[in-house]
């Protein structure tokens, strides 16, 4: 009886769950080396069984860019209770940051055969046959997310998808839907405002730009789309201001000070244009349009070696851009290589039909006594011109001029055409515009 009296009670064993308030509270106050702590206090209390543990240290680990580290412990934690979603869609989640999509995707499926249906799983897997190029599973994926629960982001990555295929009317329905679900969306809104400038929609890609612009007045993006609209009016002055707002957030955007060369272009103010087109090259050397509008301007104030070498720049990072080979045909002309440049506007007319190619070649023709080709290539433009409408047609009063003149040295008469008048400080050459929306 004394024996018995003096013994002490068996020790409980360790339960995993009870310091989980602790690790809870400290995650959440974002204290993460306390919680840390805290974790390997409870892994040690319960020989490392402590799936809450697991869990809270491998969120922690990922967000301090430990990617495979925090996959290892989701894995453990899924070993100690496998039907747990929570622990296999965070797998699935480490694995699509490592770039590992298929398996990622595998284990998206084994959570969606052990639970009821969830958005989360079913948009990332849509996430993850995207990038895999699986372009119609990612479809049916973003579309069974969004009929669980509607999300912005489902929506945004399903009308990437279908601007990836090229279906931009499509896009742009399942964007409207989405802003039926989220009127105020900025994004939603600049994006839609995207596609439509791609459509060559500018009207209605202006209104969806100016009411995003209305919700956030500094987004540089969207500031950049509604500049290049602006400056596409020739409205210099009211782009600069525009991209004055898009320089504070954007400084080192190389788009934004293409653009902004640009408007110094179209105001005729050579210098600042070429001073800041090489702020952008020095900013991507690898877009292929800067070097293109820095050929443009080097041709238009004479300088053709300089626009020879960034026209074949151009070239080289896009081969498959016709005006291109036009511009740097012209170039060839006025360095007197003669040959090369016949070459180079043949390349651009075996691309694309354009009434202006026809023009420039028939006037290189006829300036080296090609007299019967040139014949031959002005009767092409007048018939591709004649396919214009009116407003067109008179649209580039020093176009006319140069038809006129060429028509009278080569012994053809043509019909005459009034000439609109152009808006003021408007160059003649007008380059497209980098604008953001990939």
């Amino acid at each position: 009886a004394g024996s018995a009296s003096g013994a002490r009670p068996p020790q409980q064993a360790a339960i995993p769950e009870k310091r989980n308030w602790l690790l809870h509270m400290l995650y959440v106050r974002q204290e993460y080396d306390a919680c840390l702590e805290a974790v390997e206090e409870s892994l040690v209390a319960s020989c490392g069984m402590s799936e809450y543990a697991l869990y809270i240290k491998a969120l922690i680990k990922r967000q301090r860019g430990e990617i495979q580290e925090s996959l290892q412990l989701f894995q453990a934690a899924t070993c100690l209770n496998p039907r747990n979603t929570c622990n296999l869609k965070q797998v699935g989640r480490s694995l699509y940051l490592l770039g590992r999509h298929k398996a990622a995707i595998d284990v998206y499926n084994e959570a969606e055969r052990i639970g009821a249906g969830d958005w989360e799983i079913m948009h990332n897997k849509g996430l993850c046959c995207l990038y895999l190029k699986q372009y119609d599973a990612a479809i049916a994926a973003l579309k069974a997310a969004n009929a669980l629960h509607r999300h912005d982001a489902t929506y945004i990555q399903l009308g990437k998808v279908y601007t990836l295929q090229e279906d931009y009317r499509t896009a742009i329905e399942v964007y409207l839907e989405a802003l039926e679900f989220s009127p105020e969306s900025p994004e939603l809104l600049t994006t839609v405002g995207l596609l439509y400038l791609r459509m060559g929609e500018n009207y209605k890609a202006f209104d969806f730009l100016g009411n995003s612009l209305t919700l956030d007045p500094r987004n540089p993006r969207t500031i950049l789309a509604a500049g290049s609209i602006i400056q596409d009016h020739s409205d210099m002055d009211v782009a600069l201001v525009k991209y004055r707002i898009a320089a504070v957030q954007t400084p080192n955007s190389a788009q934004l000070w293409n653009n902004i060369g640009m408007c110094f272009f179209g105001k005729q103010r050579y210098v600042a244009s070429i001073a800041c087109l090489k702020r952008a090259l020095f900013l991507d050397p690898f877009e292929w349009i800067i070097s293109y509008n820095l050929g443009l301007i080097h041709l238009n104030t004479g300088q053709y070696a300089s626009a020879f070498h960034y026209f074949s720049t151009s070239i080289n990072l896009k081969p498959d851009f016709s005006s291109s080979y036009m511009y740097l045909a012209v170039t060839l002309s006025r360095l007197d290589d003669f040959d090369n440049a016949c070459s180079a506007y043949e390349k651009a007319i075996d691309m694309e039909t354009d009434h202006l190619f026809e023009l420039n070649y028939a006037i290189t023709l006829a300036l080296n006594d090609r007299p019967d080709r040139a014949r031959t290539h002005l009767a092409e433009f007048e018939r591709l011109f004649g396919q214009l409408n009116e407003e067109a047609r008179g649209a580039n009063a020093e176009l006319l001029e140069q038809r006129q003149l060429l028509a009278e040295a080569l012994g053809v008469a043509v019909a005459p055409i009034a000439a609109q008048p152009p808006a003021s400080g408007t160059p003649d050459i007008a380059p497209p515009r980098v604008q953001e929306g990939e």
